[in-house]
């Protein structure tokens, strides 16, 4: 889940994890009614993703953010975007990773992580072998969508509190270790999920959730 900043809260009732934002509009508590992160949240998180590039950049950047704030990544994610070539996975599969590595821990922009810096690069050749076989990205990662008898009845504080990760993230998880990927540990992995769209963990009462429902309910899946 993302991690919860209840700074600036301007309304807030801890135990059900909403939060009434300047507006009037009731929204899930953990962007803190900062603006970007407010957008981040209304606009972006939950929203079903097919692109193959967007969905390695995701992973990719729940990646780096094990151990931070996803606001800390959120607010560096275009210098991420233009340090890695856009997540373009193919362009990256083929880079000189040990220069291009040495090229990142200069650059204050980013996370500057060795071992994650390197994993994207790793994670870019694996990508290329996965959607070569599985025929995108997308198809192989949206094969794992939880059933709704796999899901809570209700989405609240305490539901989503109790899922840091699934037994479909641990699936997911050993399946991508298993072909070689890196720091996609199954609380990154849920995380991810919840991201892509995979998952609606909009709590129940916040704005967002029956949009992100329709949303889901319009989305082809892909084959």
């Amino acid at each position: 889940m993302v991690k919860a900043n209840l700074r600036n809260l301007s309304k807030m009732d801890g135990s059900n994890g909403l939060v009434t934002g300047e507006d009037g509009v009731v929204r899930c508590a953990w962007h803190g009614n900062l603006p970007d992160y407010q957008r981040y949240h209304d606009e972006e998180w939950g929203r079903p993703v097919v692109d193959d590039i967007r969905l390695f950049e995701k992973l990719c950047l729940e990646g780096f953010q094990s151990g931070l704030s996803w606001l800390t990544i959120l607010r560096k994610r275009e210098n991420f975007r233009t340090a890695f070539d856009g997540f373009d996975f193919r362009k990256l599969a083929v880079a000189d990773e040990t220069a291009e590595i040495e090229r990142h821990l200069q650059d204050p922009g980013i996370v500057r992580h060795r071992g994650k810096i390197a994993s994207v690069y790793n994670n870019a050749r694996r990508a290329v072998d996965l959607a070569r076989e599985r025929g995108s990205l997308s198809a192989f990662f949206w094969s794992f969508e939880p059933t709704p008898t796999q899901r809570p009845a209700v989405i609240d504080i305490a539901a989503v509190r109790a899922m840091p990760k699934t037994e479909t993230s641990t699936r997911i998880s050993k399946e991508l270790k298993k072909r070689g990927w890196s720091f996609v540990g199954p609380t990154t992995v849920y995380a991810f999920m919840q991201a892509m769209g995979m998952v609606n963990d909009h709590i129940e009462g916040c704005i967002c959730r029956a949009e992100v429902e329709q949303a889901r309910s319009a989305f082809k899946r892909p084959l």
